[in-house]
């Protein structure tokens, strides 16, 4: 199947939404971003609808597409729940630590649900992928682990730098670009992931809307299946390896000041974003 196919229904589903959020704007979705501008998280909606479409227009395999439908749609799902429902005492609960610790008195934040609910999907998605490929059972076993790690790992990274307009998408579409050359599930589902967020980021990089969480995990989780059906274990698991160290470093490190005080990153990151 052609790469260009997913690509296309990427863009034009995630076309499709943000034009119904321009043409039926609603207050429960709006919310104030880093510079005080209000921006609409319809935009993570109409991304997260784009690539799920895509995922499932990416490949012919059955066992494939249940589980990129299942990663994309509840890293989404999870993502839509802590952007609309999260507490007020909740909301400055971030990272890993900070939401274990709190499952750890006892109290669920919307943060761990969603952490909880994507490492499971990434789990079933990984054995589906696994069994897909096939081979022995200890390479299956070994197959499906990293297949889950580099879902969920990728879910929850892009979530990370979805904290300026424009970021993720660019890492997302820099990520996807090279991958949507690969023969296979890889490629379609990679294209899709470029097409979705080339559509989502006028105007996201506009600020008029963002992607918040659903946007931003749907799109890491379809990412992290493009790379999990990657045909290179090498790179699968090189990926997988980046990613843990990543997700690791963003406990003690921002990656927002480590942007800022580089002048390629900086400029790069501000590329195409609304002037001040």
């Amino acid at each position: 199947m052609s790469s260009l196919f997913p690509a296309l229904v990427g863009a034009s589903w995630t076309t499709a939404a943000l034009a119904q959020v321009r043409s039926a704007p609603r207050p429960q979705l709006e919310r104030t971003n880093y510079a005080g501008r209000t921006v609409s998280l319809g935009g993570g909606i109409a991304a997260a609808t784009g690539v799920l479409a895509s995922t499932l227009a990416a490949t012919q395999d059955s066992r494939v597409r249940a589980a990129a439908g299942l990663a994309v749609a509840t890293a989404g799902g999870l993502g839509a729940l802590d952007d609309l429902t999260e507490q007020p005492q909740d909301s400055g609960t971030k990272g890993l630590k900070g939401h274990l610790r709190a499952l750890a008195q006892g109290r669920v934040t919307t943060g761990a649900a969603k952490l909880l609910g994507i490492t499971a999907a990434s789990a079933v998605a990984g054995c589906l992928i696994a069994s897909a490929r096939g081979g022995s059972a200890r390479g299956r076993v070994l197959d499906a682990v990293t297949s889950a790690g580099l879902i969920a790992g990728t879910a929850n990274l892009v979530n990370l730098l979805d904290l300026r307009p424009g970021r993720a998408l660019k890492v997302t579409a820099a990520a996807a670009a090279p991958l949507a050359m690969a023969a296979g599930a890889a490629g379609g589902t990679a294209a899709g992931v470029l097409g979705t967020s080339l559509a989502a980021a006028p105007s996201d990089l506009a600020e008029t809307t963002m992607l918040g969480d659903t946007g931003a995990n749907a799109l890491g989780a379809a990412l992290g299946v493009a790379l999990a059906t990657h045909r290179s274990r090498e790179l699968r698991l090189g990926v997988l390896a980046l990613t843990v160290a990543a997700t690791l470093a963003s406990e003690r490190i921002s990656f927002s000041r480590v942007i800022a005080e580089n002048t390629v990153l900086h400029r790069i990151d501000r590329f195409g974003v609304r002037a001040p």
